[in-house]
């Protein structure tokens, strides 16, 4: 498994739950994702660190 794979991950497998096709548009929904994802992620980080 290559680095790439395992940050892509969460929207790879969200898109299979969802029925959809992570590859179809380019990955454009799984990128969507994964934006989504680790937005959420960075977030909470900084909201850990400065509180």
């Amino acid at each position: 498994m290559k680095l790439a794979d395992v940050f892509l991950w969460p929207g790879h497998r969200l898109c299979q739950r969802l029925g959809l096709n992570p590859d179809a548009d380019a990955g454009l929904i799984r990128w969507m994702f994964n934006t989504v994802f680790y937005l959420l992620i960075g977030l909470i980080l900084v909201w850990i660190a400065v509180a």
